[in-house]
């Protein structure tokens, strides 16, 4: 994880604005602020970026979760103090899409070729069913969680991609608000946070195509993240979003975009909205979204603060 540029611009308003650009968790971040960082805390938000990257990816041999998967008879697990909140939000979300979103689905991931490797070649129906021989792994039948410990009786592969990058999001925005900075975007490749008295305009990337947009929203002291079947795919009907029931990408919704006050909500809920309707989801969540299907028909929630072109 290094940092990449650390520069200066001009705003529209003709204010300055510093932008801190560097790659972290397999993807590029840009923090725009109103002040400079100094060195020191461009350090901290590395630092505590590293911290989370070695608890919670499936992809580093030295990582928490890869212990947890390579357990043969699986074993208690401490986690970090910022654990509680993230399994707090799968906990809602798996119940609230009836198990379609669940940190588990990691074996089937990795099952698909979305694995530490990255091989992107499914394994054989064999394999699978092998796996699967002991019954499909579930966030609520196979983990037990007693405060920050995680007990397991098998190898589980616990996978935080639905909601892990917006939770990471949220915590780099709280060490800029301890720092003392009140303006900002965190921007973690399209999953950000606005933090600031005027609101700003982002623009709805078209999912097949990333030189349009389908729409804008206006952000204010909130939060937008998105998620699309074209990000991570790698094969005929093969990408990252999985319904964790059937282990099976979706294929009638395309693209997503959520907006809520917290990041992690807003990461987890664009990827609920793959499974489940947005009415369902607001009996329990507080959000605005946008929902983009296969045959190109768009749905927008009334209290989304924007606009669609299409």
């Amino acid at each position: 994880m290094n940092t990449n540029d650390y520069k200066a611009n001009s705003a529209e308003d003709g204010t300055d604005r510093f932008v801190f650009t560097f790659k972290a968790i397999g993807t590029g971040w840009e923090i725009e602020t109103r002040e400079p960082l100094s060195r020191r805390l461009q350090q901290r938000i590395l630092k505590r970026i590293e911290q989370f990257d070695s608890t919670y990816s499936r992809f580093r041999q030295d990582s928490l979760v890869s212990r947890v998967a390579a357990a043969p008879d699986g074993g208690c697990f401490d986690f970090p103090d910022d654990s509680v909140a993230l399994f707090d939000l799968y906990d809602r979300l798996y119940t609230a899409t009836g198990g379609a979103v669940d940190p588990l689905v990691g074996r089937d991931l990795e099952h698909l070729g979305y694995d530490r490797t990255y091989s992107l070649t499914p394994v054989s129906d064999l394999v699978r069913a092998q796996a699967n021989a002991g019954g499909k792994a579930s966030w609520t039948k196979d983990v037990i969680r007693d405060g920050t410990s995680l007990i397991t009786r098998r190898p589980l592969v616990i996978d935080v991609g639905a909601a892990g990058k917006g939770y990471l999001v949220d915590i780099v925005s709280e060490i800029l608000h301890e720092a003392g900075f009140t303006e900002f975007v965190v921007d973690g490749s399209g999953d950000l946070r606005h933090s600031g008295e005027s609101s700003i305009q982002v623009g709805l990337e078209h999912p097949f195509d990333p030189s349009l947009v389908i729409g804008v929203v206006n952000l204010n002291n909130q939060a937008l993240c998105a998620s699309a079947v074209n990000r991570r795919a790698w094969g005929d009907g093969l990408h990252h979003v999985l319904d964790a029931r059937t282990g099976v990408p979706v294929s009638d919704v395309v693209a997503t975009w959520v907006v809520a006050d917290e990041a992690a909500t807003a990461d987890g809920l664009a990827t609920a909205l793959f499974f489940t309707r947005g009415d369902h989801l607001a009996e329990v969540f507080r959000f605005s979204y946008v929902r983009m299907y296969a045959d190109g028909r768009a749905e927008i929630s009334q209290n989304f603060d924007g606009e669609l072109f299409t």
